[in-house]
């Protein structure tokens, strides 16, 4: 995910560079900056970034460890309050591991393909900041990047839209097919919950028809105690795709949108909200609720880039026509079923 950074202002140099000076609330309007402001060019931090980067590495690896149940654990008083921790990370430090390898590789991937993107075209951006969520089931909410998107044209904004999504799916779609090929259904039916599959992993299942086929067509569904690490990043990660590849405001899709429709496609933004708000009333799917209200209160219309009238050409045009069929293929539909709650 990347969203608009609209907190700088663009200067120019004696040598002819691009400085980019931060404003803030509580710069005075009056302040004129120093010379070693106007002429140090904008830098990206690191601090923030990489920390959160580690706690998310961290906290992945913990969810992993639990076998992602994290919400089994917890601060039990006693002589070592802590041994429940430790007991998960050394029993299944393996699984905890290549979940967290996996998981932080698709996320790095996305985020670095909107990052590199950014890069190329010279719009000033951050680095991916991580989010850390050990109390969840996946260990993080996913990573975002600021970047200012008044400085991009039409044709940029949908390279960097696209760049991220696209990035991701090259690691995830073989990590999720791994996972799903070694799926044992054999393990008993437990854990109170049961994941629904995306479609492009039901296309492969018909596909490949792995032994576990006939298991997953009697179950409908992979319950929480049945899991692989390699599965449950595939599947976040898919998860994460789709979401960003909502046609609205300023995720991954909306740029898509935009940049292939114009000012048209805010049609197209607020219609996908409408048919959203119907689907959870009316097929009871209020899992979706928070999500739903997260993405509307981040603004549902997409604003102009630099330039709307520079060309896609028509190589961009059906790339981008394509990619809208990714939140349908890698959604799942009921997203996750609690059992006997």
């Amino acid at each position: 995910m990347e969203n608009t950074h609209p907190s700088h202002r663009e200067m120019r140099s004696a040598t002819g560079e691009d400085v980019y000076i931060a404003q803030t609330v509580e710069e005075s309007p009056l302040r004129a900056p120093t010379l070693e402001e106007a002429i140090t060019p904008r830098r990206p931090r690191y601090v923030r970034p990489i920390i959160l980067f580690l706690l998310t590495c961290l906290s992945t690896f913990w969810v992993g460890a639990t076998l992602w149940r994290p919400s089994l654990y917890g601060y039990f008083p006693g002589d070592d309050p802590f041994m429940p921790f430790r007991r998960a990370a050394v029993t299944n430090w393996e699984e905890g591991l290549i979940y967290m390898v996996c998981l932080i590789g698709i996320l790095l991937a996305h985020e670095m393909g909107h990052y590199v993107a950014t890069v190329i075209y010279r719009v000033p951006a951050s680095l991916p900041h991580f989010i850390p969520f050990p109390l969840g089931p996946f260990g993080t909410m996913g990573a975002v990047i600021a970047m200012d998107g008044r400085r991009a044209d039409r044709r940029q904004i949908f390279d960097i839209g696209l760049a991220g999504p696209l990035a991701g799916l090259a690691i995830c779609l073989p990590v999720a097919l791994i996972g799903l090929l070694t799926l044992d259904f054999d393990r008993p039916q437990a854990g109170g919950a049961v994941l629904d599959l995306p479609y492009v992993l039901v296309l492969a299942l018909d596909w490949l028809r792995p032994d576990s086929y006939e298991a997953y067509r009697q179950q409908g569904g992979v319950w929480v105690a049945q899991l692989n690490p390699y599965f449950m990043a595939g599947w976040f990660g898919l998860l994460v795709t789709a979401i960003n590849m909502a046609p609205v405001s300023q995720l991954d899709g909306g740029h898509v949108i935009y940049t292939l429709f114009g000012p048209r496609g805010r049609w197209i933004a607020r219609g996908f909200i409408l048919f959203a708000v119907l689907y959870v009333v009316f097929a009871s799917a209020y899992v979706w609720t928070v999500m739903l209200l997260l993405v509307t209160l981040m603004g549902i219309d997409h604003p102009p880039t630099a330039n709307d009238r520079v060309p896609l050409g028509l190589g961009r045009a059906v790339l981008g026509a394509a990619s809208l069929a990714i939140p349908f293929l890698c959604l799942p539909p009921r997203l996750i079923t609690l059992v006997g709650m």
